[in-house]
């Protein structure tokens, strides 16, 4: 499968197409952003590390019968996908204070919840990816009620597999981001990735941050936090 014109360019990856209309390819960048993309940066390797540890996540959750849009890791950086239309929310699951919940809510981070929350927000560049309930979700037409429920049901079902799965990597997993597709059927696919990038990830016994937010404030140690979090992820593989 060889890629064709670039459909596509992202914060963190770029989109080709290839000869069938279905499928496209998804190249991981190095480039990292944070806060709307005010900060920019690079994080050397980080292309390669959420290329592959995104397509071996996304693969258990399709054993967890979560579908996504997955399709054959191609090279390093580069992966086949089913092409989608996202749907421009983006959905966060949360099982510890952190981030902008607990700036917030003037919370400190580290609170475990009970259980784990879920929110929305419109994805939307402009306006700063503002926070939005179901409601306003369906009243603007981003999505249906039962697309709504569905996309619950799947990002809590993702929430479920990948604490347990990190747990057994001596890594807690603080809160992340998911965004789904619909494909050319209309099916409701688990889509874009599962990262360092995408998710709050500590480790179990010290809380050192192993994740994005090592660029975001500036604590250095970014290139060896991402390499740490996927040593442990094949590392546990490999058993």
């Amino acid at each position: 499968m060889e890629k064709k014109e670039q459909l596509y360019e992202g914060k963190a990856k770029k989109v080709y197409a290839t000869e069938d209309p279905n499928l496209v390819i998804v190249s991981y960048k190095d480039d990292a952003t944070a806060f709307d993309g005010a900060k920019k940066g690079t994080i050397v390797g980080k292309g390669v590390i959420n290329n592959q540890m995104t397509n071996r996540l996304m693969a258990k959750m399709e054993k967890a019968g979560i579908p996504t849009h997955f399709v054959k890791e191609l090279s390093e950086r580069d992966t086949l996908v089913k092409k989608v239309s996202i749907v421009p929310l983006e959905v966060i699951i949360r099982n510890i204070s952190a981030g902008h919940f607990a700036s917030r809510y003037g919370v400190e981070e580290g609170i475990v919840f009970s259980e784990p929350t879920i929110e929305f927000s419109y994805k939307n560049d402009d306006l700063h990816d503002p926070l939005m309930n179901a409601y306003h979700a369906v009243a603007l037409k981003l999505a249906t009620w039962e697309e709504i429920e569905l996309i619950k049901k799947y990002a809590f079902a993702v929430n479920d597999t990948l604490k347990a799965f990190w747990s057994e990597c001596g890594v807690t997993l603080v809160d992340f981001k998911l965004e789904f597709g619909k494909t050319v059927d209309g099916q409701i696919v688990l889509a874009d990735e599962i990262s360092p990038d995408t998710c709050r990830l500590w480790d179990s016994k010290t809380n050192e941050k192993l994740d994005k937010d090592r660029f975001r404030r500036d604590l250095g140690g970014v290139e060896d936090a991402y390499a740490e979090v996927m040593k442990r992820l094949m590392a546990h593989d490999a058993q």
